[in-house]
């Protein structure tokens, strides 16, 4: 069973299933399709966290998210540049990519066909072509004087001819086909018929070949980005070599008989453990205004300690935020009425340190988008997809994969960045830069300071559950700092609504009315916030809504089909039957198996 934001993608998981590949096989290949086929919502050059079950072994985070390069210190940009905050476009906003690496590292460990295997789906769609969604079209226009004026690259990938991608019509980007077919024939010669030793060549030919040097190229090129000023990067080919994907011990939460696995607090996933952690044994009626303001009340901790606590350049007192006494403690936070703080907890009696912007946006002395740059985009709606604004700004947002094979293999993962709105087309590559930077915060002593070798704390963070100690669901969406929000309704939709035929409602799940708040700073640039919102969607019970008012949030009625965009697997431990489900929200996303 495959579930992925883009129909192309889980087919061509599915075939490499069908011709004997297991669930890691067909991730790599679903996630290199999604390279080709949703280019504004992740690249080669982004991120992707990874949490796999192998049968019968441990579960594991395979960690695709690259550190700031060594030039990358807060002085640099504050100092040197007079910045005060990093750009949310432009190579001063790329890490060391991660997407590719963690792919072949995957591949490699868990996986048994071989390179040109799996990205032969890829490669056609790149070079013969494709049908694009309209979002790549709406993406490109959105961007269109940026392109034609400034990033030259972009716009004759994509705007050949002056024409954007559209419906309807095949839409080709034959660099990037020509990048990988150099690769694998450059990998081939260095391993021979080894399948491993290709793979390991494959991964020094984008660490140290003509990837790398390719991409060293662009980021000293001065760039316009958001800040309304030229810049150039800080990647070097040094900060290429040094790096590769890494394994790691997921965080994990029980509850109820569950296990929920996440990637660490370098990333927001142990936000949705605290979610759960928050909850008292009584839950009110599901659905009910009490329900939905429980529920979003707790993300609001968390999520303030997310701000508080998480991040790559500090040791974050993991344990005792999920702990029994610390969340009692912050569970008789959550009162009658919505609140309007920013309310990080004292885990172990430490003293909470929050960014000096932060603190402002929360008093109200800086307005959601301090510079008007998202005016018109629709950014505060929550549907899912990234916003652009006139001058290159955007807020980004992702994909995901789910996979489930026949012997029990299991594996989540949420690619992200390197997007054509976010960086210029590398001319060589045919494709960008990521801006994953953007993410941390140029003040020093926090835990998401930006810092050389240091994880920039990201939004991603697909889920992996176990139930009585043996893995039934892969789960995930996109969307930002919205992920964990729309994620642990769709988990509690599963764990405490009655099952349908004997098994998991992963469809009902999904397409229950969802929800999110605004009520802490954004991780995306400009990182602003809106206290007390509550963006829901008009299939929410009036009755619920007028209640959530009457409380004190401040509601957004949004599309009937507008809050979330899941995708989830799952796997009887019973019977071995598996299952698969989708987002129906816009129309993309896509579940198989058979």
């Amino acid at each position: 069973m495959v579930s992925s934001t883009h129909w192309l993608a889980s087919q061509s998981a599915m075939a490499v299933l069908e011709d004997g590949g297991n669930a890691f096989d067909a991730a790599v290949a679903a996630g290199f399709v999604l390279h080709v086929v949703e280019p504004h919502l992740n690249g080669p050059a982004g991120e992707v966290p990874i949490v796999l079950a192998p049968a019968g072994g441990p579960v594991r985070v395979l960690c695709g998210q690259g550190v700031a390069p060594a030039g990358a210190t807060v002085a640099h940009y504050r100092d040197e540049l007079g910045l005060d905050l990093v750009p949310g476009t432009g190579p001063l906003a790329a890490a060391v990519p991660g997407a590719f690496d963690a792919w072949m590292v995957l591949l490699r460990d868990h996986g048994t066909k071989g390179l040109a295997e799996v990205l032969a789906h890829a490669v056609a769609y790149a070079e013969d072509g494709h049908p694009p969604v309209e979002r790549v079209g709406q993406t490109v226009e959105a961007v269109r004087e940026l392109f034609e004026t400034e990033w030259a690259s972009s716009a004759e990938v994509y705007l050949p001819g002056g024409a954007a991608p559209a419906p309807g019509e095949l839409f080709r980007n034959p660099r990037l086909a020509a990048t990988w077919r150099r690769l694998v024939a450059e990998a081939e010669t260095a391993g021979g018929a080894d399948r491993v030793a290709q793979i390991e060549a494959a991964r020094e030919v984008w660490r140290s070949g003509f990837v790398a040097e390719a991409l060293v190229r662009q980021s000293a090129r001065p760039t316009l980005d958001t800040s309304g000023e030229r810049h150039t990067g800080t990647l070097t080919a040094a900060d290429l070599a040094g790096w590769s994907a890494t394994y790691e011990e997921p965080a994990t939460y029980d509850w109820r008989g569950w296990t929920l696995c996440k990637a660490g607090p370098w990333s927001q996933g142990p936000a949705f453990l605290q979610q759960l952690a928050l909850l008292p044994e009584e839950l009110p009626a599901y659905g009910s205004a009490d329900y939905v303001h429980l529920l979003v009340e707790g993300c609001k901790l968390a999520m303030a300690d997310r701000e508080a606590w998480y991040g790559d350049a500090a040791d974050v007192p993991l344990d005792e935020l999920l702990s029994a006494p610390y969340n009692a403690e912050r569970r008789a936070l959550i009162g009658a009425k919505a609140s309007h703080e920013l309310r990080p907890g004292a885990p172990g009696g430490r003293e909470a340190k929050l960014a000096s912007r932060a603190w402002a946006v929360a008093s109200g002395e800086s307005p959601y988008d301090p510079q008007g740059i998202l005016a018109g985009t629709g950014a505060a709606a929550g549907a899912g997809e990234p916003t652009v604004a006139r001058n290159g700004a955007t807020r980004g947002d992702t994909c995901h994969l789910d996979v489930v094979d026949r012997w029990g293999n299991m594996v989540a993962a949420t690619p992200s960045g390197g997007w054509l709105q976010a960086n210029p087309v590398v001319p060589e590559l045919g494709f960008p830069l990521g801006t994953r930077l953007q993410m941390a915060w140029l003040e020093e002593g926090l835990p998401n300071s930006l810092a050389p070798g240091r994880r920039p704390r990201t939004t991603l963070t697909p889920s992996l559950a176990l139930k009585d100690g043996v893995p039934v669901m892969a789960f995930g969406t996109p969307g930002g700092d919205q992920q964990d929000q729309w994620q642990l309704h769709f988990f509690l939709s599963v764990a405490l609504r009655p099952a349908v035929r004997g098994g998991l409602d992963l469809q009902g799940a999904i397409d229950a009315p969802n929800w999110h708040n605004d009520s802490f700073p954004g991780s995306f640039y400009p990182r602003g916030m809106r206290p007390g919102s509550l963006t829901v969607e008009s299939r929410t019970d009036p009755a619920v809504i007028e209640e959530l008012r009457v409380r004190g949030h401040d509601v957004t009625v949004a599309g009937p089909w507008s809050e979330g965009r899941l995708c989830a697997v799952a796997r009887d431990p019973r019977t071995g039957v598996l299952s698969a489900a989708a987002n129906p929200r816009g129309m993309q996303g896509y579940a198989v198996g058979r």
